[in-house]
């Protein structure tokens, strides 16, 4: 008799034993051993062979900026984040020691033009890549992304999301401190 109430008690807990087994589970799916989602297979190795048109009608290749250190702009016109880091772009293109590449991503050539006209032109090329094609080789996340090139090539970081002036700046010392081949 005694057998079937001990039986039946442990039984009311089954329910709160399962919920609580998988909010575990739930908790680390989300947070435990998880792949930085910043990261890119690209950092440390060549920059992509991008050959793209560009806003004036010439052909942007990243390769040609070899021997100079370069932080590359991917936007678009339609996105907005992109308008509020517009700023942060001209204060980078200030600085010599590095070149300020844009990358109109799947955007309408004609938009991307009455863009830059509105918000300035803070690059020294503009290439356009309007079938995404240079984004795929990137792995672009989406816009804005923002990579800093060194001067030999490689990948040194990407930021996702919009250039604040904090970021601003470590992306300016890092374009910086590998600007000599």
């Amino acid at each position: 008799m005694n057998a079937e109430p001990k039986a039946n008690r442990l039984m009311a807990f089954l329910p709160l034993a399962l919920f609580l087994a998988l909010a575990g589970l739930f908790v680390w799916a989300m947070f435990g051993q998880r792949v930085d989602r910043h990261a890119s297979a690209l950092i440390g190795k060549p920059v992509p062979p991008i050959l793209l048109p560009d806003m004036a009608g010439k052909t942007l290749d990243l390769a040609s900026y070899k021997g100079r250190a370069v932080i590359l702009n991917v936007y678009a016109s339609w996105c907005a984040p992109c308008r509020v880091e517009h700023p942060m772009l001209f204060q980078l293109a200030k600085d010599k020691r590095f070149v300020v590449i844009g990358l109109a991503y799947r955007d309408d050539p004609s938009k991307t033009q009455a863009y830059l006209e509105e918000l300035g032109d803070p690059y020294a090329q503009t290439g356009i890549d309007r079938q995404g094609a240079a984004g795929v080789q990137l792995g672009l996340g989406g816009v804005p992304e923002t990579y800093v090139i060194s001067a030999k090539g490689v990948v040194l970081t990407r930021h996702q999301g919009e250039i604040t002036p904090k970021i601003a700046g470590e992306l300016a010392q890092l374009a910086a401190r590998n600007s000599a081949p």
